[in-house]
């Protein structure tokens, strides 16, 4: 199976289809931090254009979530605070997120998975052309990580993922994370566990 695995760098999600026999690449703006096939590109145009003049049977996309979570919803307006007025630079790029979305969406792809944060902003929300019914909310403690993080998968045609290693813990480490200038990087990892799932259950469908 041809799988694309857009906006990853870490190669985690890739590296698990390929462990599996598939033919899968990863591609985003940076580098893998893996060894393996991916491609320096727009996630969209290769979505597109398929590989080997063939099109992909699957895509899983992890597009940028920085204006597009819940949790980001006050930056919309200057210093935070709604009495100070719109901060336009952030809707132009709230709006700008959700276009892209909606185009990985719209790729010519069989089946596909979007993963995000959850809940998603509530401005951008009612502009992601994605049908409600094709939501699943999974947690990392769900698939062996004992930890919380609320994620969405946008699914079409594909199966909702089975959990495959309930375990104890609820810590939400990456919110806890450190800041500074790789934190964002950390909070992007798919987990192994989820990686695996993915793989093993999509991968024989």
């Amino acid at each position: 199976m041809r799988v694309l695995v857009a906006c990853e760098f870490s190669g985690i999600v890739r590296d698990a289809f390929r462990a599996r026999g598939h033919d899968a690449w990863s591609c985003d703006l940076l580098p893998s931090e893996r060894p393996g096939p991916h491609l320096q590109c727009d996630a969209v145009g290769l979505a597109k254009m398929g590989i080997g003049n063939k099109p992909w049977d699957l895509m899983v996309a992890h597009p940028p979530c920085t204006y597009l979570t819940n949790s980001g919803i006050r930056w919309l307006y200057n210093g935070g605070r709604k009495e100070n007025g719109r901060d336009e630079a952030r809707w132009t790029a709230m709006y700008q997120a959700v276009d892209f979305y909606n185009a990985l969406w719209d790729a010519p792809v069989e089946r596909i998975c979007i993963e995000n944060p959850e809940p998603m902003i509530v401005y951008a929300d009612q502009y992601l052309r994605l049908p409600k019914a094709g939501l699943q909310v999974i947690q990392p403690w769900m698939f062996g990580h004992g930890e919380t993080k609320n994620t969405g998968l946008r699914l079409k045609n594909l199966p909702r993922l089975v959990p495959t290693n309930i375990v104890e813990g609820r810590e939400p480490r990456v919110h806890h994370a450190s800041p500074g200038p790789d934190r964002w990087k950390e909070r992007s990892r798919t987990l192994q566990g989820i990686a695996d799932a993915m793989a093993n259950q999509w991968g024989a469908s």
